[in-house]
């Protein structure tokens, strides 16, 4: 399914980020966000997902399409792993969870409480938290953080996956993410130019 974003204007406590951001990414595509730290790449992520409304521009997708992936996994502690993932299948309405628990590498920690999880372990989770929404266009925020390298790579197999069955994913990182087919957009060039406050003189700018 596509994603296409046109004169996009994004903020973050109501000071403009990002202004004009454009891209269509269709399906079977992926898109990693790159720029500096605080250039708006969550703001951006968070904005299309719908969790903050946009300054100006549009978003072009049914809005439940969308699954968003942030830096918090978005577990219940005191759940197992099975339990966290048959939480949201049932949300979503998907059937079962056992691809999830395979293709993430947690068969074997399935009756494992969440608050018992190394920090790797949690965001493998969180990731296979993806597949059971049945959702095509994944919003991935520094997805591969806690990862050891194993664990980016299998990461990297489930998204080459989610893409061949004409899913799309948008992901901020800075770091390789072994997914060479992906386009890169660099945001730096969509930063927002610096606003003077209300009534504030230019001549002491």
């Amino acid at each position: 399914m596509e994603l296409a974003v046109s004169d996009l204007t994004c903020a973050r406590g109501g000071v403009p980020l990002l202004e004009g951001v454009r891209f269509t990414l269709p399906a079977g595509a992926a898109l990693v966000l790159r720029g500096p730290n605080g250039c708006g790449k969550t703001t951006l992520l968070r904005t299309i997902a719908g969790l903050q409304p946009q300054l100006s521009g549009t978003i072009d997708c049914p809005p439940d399409a969308i699954t968003y992936a942030g830096h918090a996994d978005g577990l219940k502690a005191v759940l197992t792993v099975a339990e966290n993932l048959a939480f949201w299948a049932a949300i979503h309405g998907t059937p079962g969870i056992d691809a999830a628990l395979e293709a993430m590498n947690l068969t074997d920690l399935a009756a494992r409480q969440a608050q018992h999880l190394s920090a790797g372990q949690k965001r493998r989770l969180g990731l296979a938290r993806l597949l059971v929404t049945g959702r095509p266009i994944w919003l991935l925020d520094e997805p591969t953080v806690s990862l050891d390298t194993a664990s980016v790579a299998l990461f990297g197999s489930v998204a080459r996956t989610h893409l061949a069955r004409g899913g799309t994913a948008l992901m901020a990182s800075h770091i390789d993410l072994g997914l060479n087919e992906a386009r890169v957009l660099d945001l730096t060039s969509y930063r927002a130019a610096p606003r003077l406050p209300q009534g504030f003189d230019e001549a002491f700018a």
